[in-house]
């Protein structure tokens, strides 16, 4: 496996790789790599010719500076990961190697990116469109991989590839979670063996409300859900939004989609921990 740094040699070692018709596919990450990542990436090396891994801390997605600070930088160990998963580059840049200049560009696909995630931090979704759109250029990928514990940025990224003409299969990748039902993070590592098993409770109440959906409405369980996580000692819920899974507008009743998905963010432990999950209740 090749670690890359620069955006030329990434092109120069791609370039033969796209003369001889070989396919590509690109998982992009963060870092701070876990068995969720892994799942892609072995997806990857079993569907395409060469797999590209960038690890890249985007800052212009962080909308707190605090958060962007204390979210966990591996590298090495990622890269040790990576040669184990069978990636063929690990493309690894510097913030000034991806934005010599500052990125201007604006991107808006409400209400895909205006609800939940885009309304609690702002200019997030922007900031994840600038880098997926710049690694989508630089790649020229025949798939992209992404684990659908980021549903809403799916989504977006779904509308930012048909805005722009992106030539290319998104490929979302089923959560992978931890034994207690956790879905896993690259900020699990911020928490403490306590704080785990604490905010295993998020998917435990997710799972148990397929449940009443049986005998009670949309936004009795939508507050039963709250309520249940918030009795938690160490959790607070930040929201839970019960939408289509097609748009993400917010639904009111169980018949008005085929398609149904809940998604929550909840505070968890003293520093604390944003965590992110959903669940599937029609579709």
């Amino acid at each position: 496996m090749k670690v890359i740094s620069t955006i030329a040699e990434l092109k120069a070692d791609l370039a033969l790789a796209h003369e001889n018709g070989k396919t590509i596919g690109l998982v992009p990450t963060m870092g701070a790599l876990h068995e969720g990542h892994a799942s892609l990436v072995r997806r990857s090396v079993e569907e395409n010719d060469v797999t590209v891994v960038s690890i890249f801390l985007n800052p212009t997605q962080f909308n707190d500076k605090t958060d962007l600070a204390k979210y966990p930088r591996t590298l090495e160990a990622d890269c040790r990961l990576l040669e184990q998963y069978g990636a063929t580059i690990a493309f690894a840049p510097s913030v000034e190697e991806i934005y010599p200049e500052p990125d201007t560009r604006q991107f808006s696909y409400p209400p895909t990116d205006s609800v939940m995630e885009g309304a609690f931090r702002p200019g997030h979704f922007n900031g994840v469109c600038q880098i997926v759109s710049k690694l989508f250029m630089m790649v020229e990928p025949d798939r992209a991989y992404f684990g659908e514990k980021d549903f809403q940025q799916i989504a977006v990224i779904r509308r930012m590839v048909d805005d722009l003409g992106f030539c290319l299969q998104i490929v979302p990748c089923p959560v992978v979670r931890e034994e207690s039902g956790l879905a896993m993070s690259s900020r699990n590592t911020l928490l403490t063996d306590a704080e785990r098993q604490t905010a295993s409770h998020i998917y435990q109440a997710l799972r148990r409300s397929r449940e009443w959906m049986e005998q009670e409405s949309l936004e009795n369980v939508r507050q039963r859900v709250v309520a249940e996580i918030n009795a938690v000692d160490g959790l607070e819920v930040q929201y839970y939004s019960i939408v289509d899974g097609r748009t993400l507008a917010d639904v009111s009743d169980w018949n008005e989609s085929d398609d149904i998905v809940g998604c929550i963010t909840v505070y968890c432990g003293s520093q604390p921990i944003r965590l992110i999950d959903h669940i599937r209740y029609k579709g």
